[in-house]
């Protein structure tokens, strides 16, 4: 059976690191006992070759995809790869996957973004129904859905094992284990920086708001828990920052991560911002580990 873990990290650094560090730093995170490492997808390493490489390298930790684009491969590829990795690494492949966001698929990919709701509903049937005949995995393939609204939320619960909410606050998880029912894993992605000084830490906070609040799926979120448009403004508020970015000493964020637990989230995918998306936080995922995981 599949264990996650209470908290695990989510991570840019993996893709920007050279491989032979990368794999240093995950053997580390592994033995500080994080459950899981969640990776991106954009347009730097390849998500799934990137989770085998990771898997490899590692013993015990569930690597999950946060998130796999259904715009980047057809859903026989998504199915074969997740088939392949399941049964080479039996309950440690975690397959999250996503619409993504208009300018990444109509720019990246040149497709049609266009009832993204719809698309990934005949996605995932295409999935469940693509052939895969080499030898099957001895454990079910594990797969969450990247899930913001309720209808989004709700077909995780009947077609997934559950969500993955991204840029959220603690509200949010609240309102999805309500769409997701008790039984779905629901596992929002926390980011936070080990910062005590208000300004030092919100400046660091708004180079990561700055760019999500660029995109219509995060801000129609936003709204539903009493957001607008003078919260997007100049990379965000200070009450929409503190909302989304848990900063402070090691106490603070564990609180902010135990107040996503007592809202229903069973995993919590904490990402630590630096100065940059290929900021490989080593003395943080140190420093938060006792808080974290004591």
């Amino acid at each position: 059976m599949m264990e996650l873990g209470k908290v695990g990290i989510w991570t840019f650094a993996f893709d920007a690191t050279p491989w032979p560090r990368a794999k240093d730093a995950l053997a580390e995170v592994e033995e500080l006992g994080y459950g899981a490492v969640w990776v991106p997808e954009v347009v730097a390493k390849d998500a799934l070759v990137h989770s085998a490489l990771l898997l490899s390298a590692s013993e015990r930790i569930v690597v999950a995809t946060g998130i796999a684009s259904m715009w980047a491969r057809g859903p026989l590829a998504m199915s074969q790869a997740h088939k392949t990795i399941t049964e080479a690494h039996p309950d440690r492949f975690l397959l999250g996957i996503g619409v993504s966001h208009q300018p990444a698929v109509e720019g990246f990919h040149r497709a049609d973004y266009s009832k993204p709701y719809s698309k990934m509903v005949a996605y995932l049937d295409a999935m469940d129904r693509a052939l895969y005949l080499a030898t099957p995995p001895t454990t079910e393939p594990r797969r969450v859905l990247a899930a913001l609204g309720p209808r989004m939320l709700e077909l995780a619960a009947e077609r997934a094992d559950g969500a993955h909410p991204y840029f959220v606050p603690v509200e949010h998880t609240a309102f999805a284990r309500e769409h997701l029912g008790p039984d779905s894993w629901l596992c929002p992605e926390q980011a936070v920086v080990l910062e005590t000084d208000p300004g030092r830490a919100r400046t660091l906070a708004r180079k990561a708001t700055s760019m999500y609040l660029g995109l219509p799926n995060y801000t129609n979120n936003l709204r539903r828990f009493g957001f607008g448009d003078d919260d997007f403004a100049d990379g965000g508020s200070d009450r929409l920052v503190d909302a989304i970015v848990a900063w402070g000493d090691t106490d603070a964020i564990a609180a902010r991560v135990a107040a996503h637990h007592e809202a229903g989230a069973d995993h919590v995918a904490v990402q630590v911002l630096g100065e940059g998306p290929g900021y490989l936080p080593l003395r943080e995922w140190r420093e938060l580990a006792p808080a974290l995981l004591g």
